[in-house]
C-alpha cells in the first residue's frame, strides 16, 4: 500500500512539470522583434522644395520677358533715327525761300512732332532702365535659387546607397559619346547655303507696334481709298521721299502719284509733286484698285481693266506690263470681311528685302490665294509661283516680309489681326498667329512693308499711320 502511494504522488508530479511544459511551448509560438535603421531616412520634403523652386524658376523666366528690352531698344533706335530725319529737314526748310506764312506754320508744326519724339524717347528710355533693372534684380535672384538648389540635389545624392545617379551620369554621357560618333560616321558635305526670302536676318515677326504716324491726307476726307509709303530701294536723289496714290474717281481709280520730299511734308501736306499716269480716269493703264507700292523708282499696280500688273517708271514715265494667267480681275476676289468687301482689291502689290511680289486668286485654285515673284527685267515678268489653302475673301489685306507671306483680318473696328503666314521656303502654311493692328480707324485699305525701316504703312479711310514691326 505505501508503494503504490509513492508511485501515485510521483505521476501527479511528472503529470504536474508535463502540463507546466506545454503552456512554456504554447507561448513561445508568439515571436515580437524590433528593427533598427542604422541608415538615414530619404528627406521627400527637401525634394519637393527643391522641384517647387525649379517651377518658380521657370515662371519667372518667360521668352515673352527676355523679348521686352530687345523690343524696347527696337524701338528706341527708330525713334532715335527718326529725330534725326525730323531735325535734319527743320534745318533744311528753315534754310529755304517760301512765304513767312508757311514758313512759320511748318516750323510750328515740325517743332511740336520734335517735342512729341523727345517725349516719346524719355519714356522709352526710362522704360528700358525700369525693365533692365527688373532683370538684374531676377538674374540676380534666380542665379542664388539655382547655386541653392544644385547644392541640395548634390546632398541629396548621398541617400543613392546604390550608386543609381551616379551610375545614370555615366549611361548618360555614353549615349552621348555613341550619338557624337554615329553622327560624325554619317557626316556628308553640306551643299552651299543659297540666300533665299524665307531666311530673314531680323527673325521671326513677333509683335506690331504702333501707330507711329497718324494723320490725314492733303485730300481731307474726300478719298478714302489709297496707298502710301517709301521706296525700298530708291533712285538717287529720292531716298527720303514719300510717295502717296489717292483713289481720286469712284473709289476705284486714280491717274497720278503724288511726291513728298520728307515725312514732315506730307503730315503738312505741303511741298507735294504730281506725276501723271494716265490722261484720265478710266482708260488704258489707269490705276485699278488701292492695293500700289513703289520698289526702284517704279510704280506697281493692277492694270485698268486687265488680269495683269502694270509697272510705271517714274523717271521716264513709260509703262510696261505683266500678264497674270486666269486671274480674277474686276471685283472677281476682293478682299473681303463678313460685313463687306473692299471694292477692286483683286491684285495686291507688296515689297520686301527680295524685291516685288503680287497676290491675287484664281478659279484653278478655286479663289485662294496665289503668290507671284515679279521679275525686274523689261517688260516684268512672273518668277517663282505659290498656291496656298487661304480664300482671299477670307482676308482683308496681305503684306510680304523676309519672303514670308502675311495675311490680316477684320476683329472689330478697333482690331485688325495678323492670322496667317506662308512661308515661301518651306512652303509651310500657319494660320491662328494672332497679332493684332490696334485700328484708328474702321477699315484699313493697304498695307505697305518697307524693309529699310521695317515699318508698315498703312492707308485707312483717308488716314495715313506707320506700324513698327517687331521680329525677334
Amino acid at each position: 500500500m505505501k508503494t503504490l502511494r509513492v508511485y501515485t504522488v510521483m505521476t501527479t508530479v511528472i503529470l504536474s512539470v508535463l502540463a507546466q511544459v506545454t503552456k512554456g511551448a504554447e507561448k513561445s509560438q508568439e515571436c515580437t522583434c524590433e528593427l533598427n535603421n542604422s541608415g538615414l531616412t530619404f528627406p521627400t520634403v527637401r525634394l519637393q522644395n527643391v522641384l517647387s523652386g525649379a517651377t518658380d524658376c521657370t515662371r519667372r523666366i518667360t521668352s515673352q520677358k527676355m523679348s521686352e528690352v530687345n523690343i524696347l531698344l527696337d524701338k528706341l533706335h527708330y525713334r532715335l533715327r527718326q529725330l534725326e530725319v525730323d531735325v535734319l529737314e527743320l534745318e533744311d526748310e528753315s534754310d529755304n525761300d517760301g512765304s513767312a506764312q508757311e514758313g512759320d506754320l511748318f516750323m510750328a508744326v515740325a517743332l511740336r512732332i520734335i517735342e512729341i519724339e523727345l517725349a516719346e524717347i524719355l519714356d522709352l528710355i526710362t522704360k528700358l532702365n525700369t525693365t533692365t533693372t527688373d532683370h538684374q534684380g531676377l538674374t540676380a535672384d534666380i542665379s542664388t535659387k539655382l547655386k541653392n538648389m544644385r547644392m541640395e540635389m548634390e546632398s541629396l545624392e548621398k541617400f543613392d546607397h546604390t550608386n543609381i545617379v551616379e551610375k545614370q551620369k555615366k549611361n548618360q554621357q555614353l549615349m552621348k559619346t555613341l550619338e557624337q560618333c554615329q553622327a560624325e560616321l554619317q557626316v556628308t558635305v553640306a551643299p552651299p547655303i543659297i540666300p533665299v526670302p524665307g531666311n530673314c536676318i531680323h527673325g521671326h515677326l513677333l509683335n506690331v507696334t504702333g501707330p507711329s504716324t497718324y494723320t490725314i491726307t492733303q485730300y481731307g476726307t474726300s478719298y478714302a481709298f489709297g496707298a502710301w509709303g517709301r521706296d525700298p530701294m530708291p533712285v538717287k536723289g529720292k531716298e527720303d521721299w514719300y510717295w502717296l496714290v489717292a483713289l481720286t474717281s469712284s473709289n476705284i481709280y486714280a491717274n497720278y502719284v503724288r511726291w513728298y520730299s520728307s515725312h514732315s511734308a506730307i503730315v503738312l501736306g505741303v511741298n507735294a509733286e504730281d506725276v501723271s499716269i494716265a490722261s484720265g480716269n478710266p482708260t488704258t493703264n489707269t490705276v485699278q484698285g488701292p492695293n500700289v507700292a513703289m520698289y526702284g523708282g517704279a510704280l506697281y499696280y493692277g492694270c485698268y481693266n486687265s488680269p495683269s500688273l502694270c509697272r510705271f517708271n517714274m523717271t521716264d514715265r513709260t509703262i510696261t506690263t505683266a500678264p497674270l494667267p486666269n486671274a480674277g480681275h474686276n471685283n472677281k476676289f476682293p478682299f473681303c470681311h463678313l460685313a463687306t468687301c473692299y471694292g477692286y482689291t483683286d491684285m495686291d502689290v507688296s515689297t520686301d528685302e527680295s524685291g516685288v511680289w503680287v497676290v491675287y486668286a484664281t478659279l484653278e485654285n478655286y479663289g485662294n490665294v496665289v503668290l507671284s515673284e515679279v521679275e525686274l527685267g523689261s517688260p516684268p515678268t512672273l518668277g517663282r509661283t505659290w498656291r496656298t489653302s487661304l480664300h482671299k475673301r477670307t482676308v482683308t489685306n496681305t503684306f510680304v516680309a523676309c519672303g514670308v507671306l502675311y495675311a490680316t483680318r477684320y476683329v472689330d473696328k478697333q482690331n485688325e489681326e495678323i492670322f496667317y503666314a506662308m512661308d515661301t521656303v518651306s512652303g509651310q502654311e500657319r494660320y491662328g498667329l494672332g497679332l493684332r493692328i490696334k485700328k484708328m480707324s474702321d477699315n484699313i485699305h493697304s498695307l505697305n512693308y518697307n524693309p529699310r525701316d521695317r515699318q508698315l504703312y498703312v492707308f485707312s479711310d483717308a488716314h495715313v499711320l506707320t506700324y513698327q514691326l517687331i521680329f525677334g
